[in-house]
């Protein structure tokens, strides 16, 4: 397993100079403690509990599994006191707000630890990262008394939680659920029916797990008008809050899976289990849906995180191997071979990973950024922050998941043949990453969620939001000889962008399933100019760093390098997506269903 260290300076460098984390914090309500300090003392600390302990057990993770046995799982090794350590020191208490126990941080800062702790050890930090979803039900649509009862265990760590939906014949269609739920006299409710894809449905880590579940109430509407959300405890507790009887929760199995082994993957069965209402009923989406945005920037953090691991690994390998020499001559006279660095298509391959990564970066930085400005920014900021949310949550969860799935593949391409085998530990990053793209919404799903609901469904109004951010940027650059290169075709692909979408648009009104044949080839294509945007910004910093002298250790030369070659080998990419999304679906539907046999 390649040997994570948290990448401290691109971190800082994002979050301090190209987003400004002291101004952003500054302006915002109640959060002017996040001073750079105090910043920098959370993500020194994180890189620390990263890299010594989340790191040596990744390997472990996936090496022994969950085992499954009688309706219990056990976790690797170490994963309990490891979970133990991070409630302790009070990262899962992070981002919560005060008023339900938590620290009350913003947003952005929490995403800061989840990327160390998630490149380190992906499987672990799911266990914390999961307990939010009952944490953030509870406090939409938890009474006091629930929230008393539930939310101080679950905040510092004591307990774990679960977010219940998937069944085996509905994942993003949940309208189709049949879980039911029955109304007692005492106001509790019967759950019964099974859920799978259950992550930490059941284990070891934690005395009790509280599930939020999706239900249908008995005479409930059909589909997702119908829709009650539950918090049903593993353990039930007695009167005075200590845990008591064994609720009728039970895992019948988990799954033997791709990837992130060292989280247990659940078959959960709710046999009649006791649960207790979360808001009113037959409204549970629209308190589910208050973890969607942020668990779908966590999906995408998730992609970038591995892709971080996979690159420090090839950058590390790239160094240390032996193999050939140079095109231009020796450039190591004490080996028998020089570094595989020195060879071009090495070089391609390694920046193709920098440059994604750093991209990822910034991107999900910068939308963590705005959820903060959801919840503690004016009304107007607010507003502002949500639209563009609603547009580039869809193209985050799709984009870096997809192009960290590339990532991944390359950096076992630079081992070559060890990259193969299991001992050096590429190909498990790309094992973990692979789920990445499939489970918050896959990228069918989430490409139709971008052009169906986000931009043709505003009248393209949240797309307009974003590429007048764009338009600002390069019109304000245009006197600026050294930032052509980044800003000329940043502008033509944005311009570009809205044409697209009226094509597709036009063609829609006679032939809806153009919109599906078109939808994932225009995620990747907005995906592309979305990062030149950040790459641009950045390029921009870097220059005038350069230009000030502030540039001792080459840290700003390598972003503008790294700009230009995701301005010259990656963007052109869009071009393929864009002739792409414009081939129609004819091409795509063009076999009857029995010319598919062989």
């Amino acid at each position: 397993m390649p040997a994570y260290r948290a990448p401290l300076r691109d971190m800082h460098f994002v979050m301090n100079e190209l987003l400004d984390a002291s101004s952003h914090y500054a302006r915002l309500q109640g959060c002017e403690e996040v001073t750079p300090d105090l910043l920098a003392a959370i993500i020194d600390s994180g890189a620390k509990f990263a890299e010594n302990v989340a790191a040596p057990l990744n390997a472990i993770g996936d090496e022994h599994g969950c085992k499954f046995d009688n309706g219990k799982v056990t976790t690797p090794p170490g994963f309990r006191e490891a979970f133990q350590q991070y409630g302790e020191a009070g990262w899962q208490a992070l981002g919560i707000p005060a008023e339900s126990g938590g620290q009350g941080l913003p947003t952005s800062v929490g995403m800061c630890v989840n990327e160390m702790i998630g490149g380190a050890n992906w499987a672990l930090n799911m266990y914390a990262g999961l307990a939010n979803a009952p944490v953030t039900c509870l406090m939409h649509g938890g009474n006091e008394a629930m929230k008393a009862t539930y939310l101080p265990r679950l905040v510092s760590g004591e307990w774990g939680g679960t977010m219940c939906l998937t069944e085996a014949h509905c994942g993003s269609d949940v309208g189709l659920l049949r879980t039911k739920a029955v109304k007692n006299a005492d106001g509790s409710y019967t759950v019964t029916g099974n859920k799978i894809f259950i992550s930490g449905g059941e284990q070891d880590i934690t005395p009790n797990i509280i599930h939020a579940v999706l239900a249908r109430i008995e005479g409930a509407p059909k589909g997702t008008k119908g829709i009650s959300l539950f918090i049903v405890p593993k353990v039930l507790l007695n009167p005075d809050g200590s845990l008591g009887e064994r609720n009728a929760v039970h895992c019948g199995s988990i799954e033997k899976k791709m990837g992130n082994k060292g989280n247990a993957t659940c078959v959960m069965n709710f046999d009649g289990a006791t649960g207790f209402l979360l808001g009113e009923e037959n409204r549970g989406l629209e308190i589910m849906f208050n973890i969607m945005n942020t668990a779908r920037i966590g999906t995408a953090l998730q992609g970038m995180t591995l892709a971080q691991l996979s690159f420090q690994g090839a950058l590390a390998y790239a160094r240390d191997r032996l193999q050939m020499r140079s095109l231009t001559g020796v450039k190591n006279p004490a080996g028998e071979a020089d570094p595989i660095i020195v060879h071009p298509d090495v070089r391609r391959m390694l920046m193709t990973q920098k440059a994604l990564v750093e991209g990822h970066r910034a991107f999900i930085y910068w939308l963590a950024q705005l959820v903060d400005l959801t919840k503690f920014g004016s009304e107007a900021e607010a507003k502002e922050a949500e639209d563009l949310l609603g547009l580039l949550t869809p193209i985050a969860k799709a984009f870096c998941t997809e192009t960290a799935v590339e990532v991944t593949n390359i950096g076992i391409q630079v081992f070559g043949g060890h990259g193969y085998i299991h001992e050096h530990g590429m190909e498990q990053v790309a094992r973990d990453v692979r789920i990445s793209t499939i489970w918050e919404g896959t990228t069918g799903i989430q490409a139709l969620d971008l052009i169906g609901r986000k931009v043709m469904g505003s009248g393209g109004a949240l797309l307009r939001n974003f590429t007048k951010l764009v338009h600002k940027f390069c019109d304000a650059q245009k006197d600026a000889n050294d930032m052509a290169p980044f800003c000329t075709p940043l502008a033509e692909l944005n311009k570009q962008w809205g044409e697209l979408t009226m094509k597709i648009g036009e063609r829609a009104m006679e032939n809806a399933e153009e919109v599906g044949a078109a939808s994932v080839d225009y995620t990747m294509y907005s995906g592309y100019i979305v990062l030149g945007f950040m790459w641009a910004q950045m390029a921009k910093l870097a220059l005038e760093k350069i230009a000030a002298g502030e540039d001792s250790d080459g840290f700003y030369a390598a972003k503008v390098a790294t700009a230009r070659f995701y301005f010259t080998r990656i963007m052109p990419r869009a071009g393929v997506h864009y002739a792409a999304a414009l081939a129609g679906a004819e091409t795509v539907m063009a076999l009857a269903e029995d010319q598919f046999s062989f």
